[in-house]
This record gives structure tokens, C-alpha cells and sequence, in this order.
């Protein structure tokens, strides 16, 4: 049977003590960025993994996180993707946990996973319940627990933090502008999603700052079904015409509405959407979209809460968690 690798052979392969080693993967400060690097790349060679119940014997932690969503479906679940393997890269086991969505019930299994002791700390992508920040003395959560609260999404799972930010819309207007357009329409997702409000928002701010027209803002649901209801009901003279929709999906009923029109794409409309799916690319024309790097958010999100933890400074809020991928469907208009 192949032997597990050891703290002893990371410190051999990284060239440093056995108890650099250790301060590394307890979070002990005064280790230089350089050397940390140098043993999680000796790690990761060895695919060594701290003995967690022993490391909790001997400091008294657990070496375990929490990230806590509510048993509804969670769709963005890149987000949980980066967040667990940014926690695993500093050595740590994460475990989701769900909450009830019915309020009483979500506060006591909340506050009973946060006072089990098994967590160092938990990280919420939603509101926490009460129980969070309130209560006595006896309430107060476990010796060592850090609770951060990033505030991604609301009780609804709709999004409500860092991937509700709208300037990729201004970006698009901006240079739909550049080619010619100066007609505009946008087709906005529901007005109870943040990320909605937003880009409406931005999509009224825009166009007035820069002397556009506007013929309409036409609320939809997300589906491709209100995309193409939006551009059947237009009128005939509407084009030429830029469409700036909710998402992708709302965009491939503005595409096919307007197809069947007979309006050509981009020529006589040209259209955009968000989330940048992956079947977005392979449209006729292909779809100029919105990426949201989901994945480094939720591994930015750790290691918010590591940092913490560890009593360290917080990382650098990344750049670049929005991008727009330009494709055919934005080409000049005709």
C-alpha cells in the first residue's frame, strides 16, 4: 500500500523545517508569501493533505469551514466550486450546508451549526437569520468561529452583490454607439432581481447621457419567450436598432422574433444578452454576451473568510469579474 505523504516530506521537497510546514497550513503569520508559495507547490506535488484530527488536537482547530446556502436550488454553483477549492488549496475541509427556508426553522439550524464547534468559520453567499448577530452572552457562537456574510444573493437566490454590477451594459451601449446605432430597446429581466434593477438602470443612464433614443424598456422574465414577444409587438419602421437584453436566453427570442420578421442580423438589428452561455457562441449570428467569473468570486469569497480566520489581511477585491465577449450578433449596423 502506497505510504500518505508527510508534513516531513513537503518540508523536504520545499526545503524548508517540518514546522514551517505546519505554520503554513495553521495560517501562523510571519511566514513570507514567497515560502508559502514554495510549500503548497511541494504540497500540491505530494497531494498531501493535513491530518486535520491531529492538527485539531494539537492547536485546538478544527481545520473545517462551512459555506451556507439555503436548500433551494442554487444555480451559480461555480460559485461554491471556487470557494471549495480555494479553501482545500490552504488546507482545509469545507462543507455545505443547507438551511431551511422557513425562517424559525433556518435560525435554529443555523445557530446549531454554529455552535457545534466543528466549523473555524462559515461563509454565507446570502443573508443570515438572526441568530447571526443577535442574542446573549450564552448565544454567542463558538470560541474561534468566524461568520462573514458576503452578501452575493438575497433570501431568493437572486443576485444581490459583486455580479449585479451593470457597467458592461454602458461598455455595450458605449460602442454600439461608436459603430452607428442610435436607436435603442431593452428588454429587462424581472424587476424583483437586483441584477435587473441594475442594468435597467443602466441601460436608461446610458442612453440619456449620451443623446440616444430609447423606444422602449419592455419588462420580461428571463425567458426567450418574452424576447420574442418584445420584438414581435415593435413596429415595422423600428429598425435599424440595437436590443440589449436581460440574458442570452431573453436574446434568442429577440434573435428568432426578429428573424422570422425578416430583419437581418446585424445588419438590420443587432442584439446582446448576459451570462454568456455556452450555446451563445454557436448561434447565427453568434451572440455578443456578458462572462461572469463566477468561480473566481466564490474563491475570492474564501479567501475573505480564511483571511479572517487567520487573523491576516484581506485579499484584493479581483478585476475582471465582467466581461464582455464581442461576437457577430454586434457588428455595424447596415
Amino acid at each position: 500500500m502506497e505510504k500518505r505523504p508527510t508534513s516531513h516530506d513537503v518540508a523536504h521537497l520545499a526545503g524548508v523545517s517540518q514546522s514551517t510546514v505546519s505554520f503554513v497550513f495553521t495560517g501562523r503569520a510571519g511566514i513570507s508569501e514567497a515560502t508559502r508559495e514554495k510549500v503548497l507547490r511541494a504540497a500540491a506535488e505530494l497531494n498531501y493533505r493535513p491530518n486535520l484530527a491531529a492538527r485539531s488536537m494539537r492547536t485546538h482547530r478544527t481545520g473545517r469551514l462551512a459555506v451556507v446556502v439555503p436548500i433551494a436550488t442554487m444555480n451559480p454553483l461555480t460559485l461554491l466550486s471556487g470557494a471549495i477549492s480555494a479553501a482545500r488549496d490552504e488546507g482545509y475541509v469545507v462543507e455545505v450546508v443547507s438551511l431551511p427556508q422557513e425562517p424559525d426553522e433556518r435560525e435554529a439550524r443555523f445557530a446549531e451549526v454554529r455552535d457545534s464547534g466543528q466549523y473555524e468559520g462559515m461563509l454565507s453567499f446570502t443573508p443570515l437569520p438572526r441568530a447571526a448577530t443577535t442574542g446573549d452572552a450564552a448565544d454567542d457562537p463558538a470560541p474561534g468561529t468566524v461568520i462573514l456574510s458576503v452578501g452575493e444573493f438575497d433570501d431568493a437566490m437572486h443576485m444581490a452583490g459583486a455580479l449585479t454590477d451593470a457597467r458592461p451594459v454602458d461598455e455595450m451601449i458605449e460602442r454600439l454607439a461608436v459603430q452607428g446605432h442610435r436607436r435603442f430597446l431593452h428588454i429587462a429581466g424581472p424587476q424583483d432581481f437586483p441584477s435587473a434593477q441594475s442594468r435597467r438602470r443602466a441601460y436608461l443612464d446610458t442612453v440619456a447621457r449620451l443623446g440616444l433614443e430609447s423606444i422602449g424598456v419592455i419588462d420580461g422574465d428571463w425567458s426567450g419567450r418574452s424576447g420574442e414577444t418584445a420584438i414581435e409587438g415593435l413596429p415595422s419602421e423600428a429598425p435599424p436598432l440595437a436590443v440589449i437584453a436581460a440574458n442570452d436566453v431573453v436574446a434568442t427570442g429577440a434573435i428568432r422574433a426578429a428573424t422570422r420578421r425578416g430583419w437581418r442580423l446585424p445588419a438590420d438589428i443587432a442584439v446582446t444578452g448576459w451570462d454568456d452561455h455556452p450555446q451563445s457562441a454557436f448561434l447565427v449570428p453568434s451572440l455578443t454576451s456578458v462572462s461572469q467569473d463566477r468561480e473566481r468570486l466564490g474563491a475570492y469569497s474564501m479567501h475573505r473568510l480564511i483571511a479572517a480566520v487567520r487573523g491576516g489581511e484581506p485579499p484584493t477585491k479581483p478585476d475582471g469579474l465582467l466581461t464582455v465577449i464581442w461576437r457577430e450578433s454586434t457588428e455595424s449596423p447596415r
